[in-house]
């Protein structure tokens, strides 16, 4: 498994998904007060494919880009593209990061090669270097394949994942979008507390019809 900074908690995260966006969002916010998070990829698409229902042995690093169902032709290419991101630095890849979950989940642009070059720009990225390194489609495949062993090992099944500092990792759904810092703060505390309950909480699911009450 690929080591972590002493006292960074990991963040599992899949483009596709919304809840990953949120946490994202909840995460760069806690970054901004001193919490340190590290980005990993997830991929949804490999977790739930059939063949991997006993274990891990369709990899989506083993995929031909263009191929496969929508959800894959969309995921495959905005992971690479991510990971090329990442090789100009920490906050490079955070800022790239949230500019394409923002244009694809707020804005509501598809993952495709536009929206990649926007989110890059966005970004703030050297656009050049960007797309040179994008070229090593190998290289950036194996970091993804490190990526998604690691999320394997774990046993990640949803994003986004915290893994936190002490090795703990679970899985946190957010409905509800925040870039205040206060709240923020709050609801990964309740994470925190939720997490190590003496009562071993695993799995809180609102019933469909009792949604949660609005003050």
């Amino acid at each position: 498994m690929t080591a972590s900074p002493s006292g960074t908690t990991e963040v599992y995260v899949d483009f596709l998904c919304p809840y990953a966006w949120r946490g994202v969002e909840l995460a760069a916010v806690l970054r901004q007060e001193g919490q340190a998070f590290r980005l990993r990829h997830f991929s949804l698409t490999q977790g739930n494919h059939p063949d991997n229902a006993k274990g891990t042995v369709w990899w989506l690093t083993d995929q031909p880009l263009g191929e496969g169902d929508r959800f894959q032709q969309a995921s495959l290419p905005a992971f690479l593209s991510a990971q090329a991101a990442a090789r100009q630095g920490e906050e490079q890849a955070w800022a790239y990061t949230l500019a394409l979950y923002r244009a694809h989940h707020e804005h509501k642009q598809p993952l495709e090669e536009a929206t990649f070059v926007q989110a890059a720009r966005d970004a703030g990225l050297d656009l050049n270097r960007w797309e040179a390194d994008r070229q090593d489609e190998s290289g950036l495949r194996a970091s993804l394949r490190a990526d998604l062993a690691d999320a394997a090992e774990i046993g990640v099944f949803g994003t986004p994942t915290f893994v936190l500092p002490d090795g703990s990792a679970a899985y946190y759904r957010f409905e509800n979008l925040t870039r205040d810092p206060d709240t923020a703060r709050q609801w990964w505390a309740l994470y925190g507390e939720v997490l190590n309950a003496g009562a071993g909480i695993a799995t809180i699911k609102r019933a469909k019809n009792r949604p949660a009450r609005r003050s």
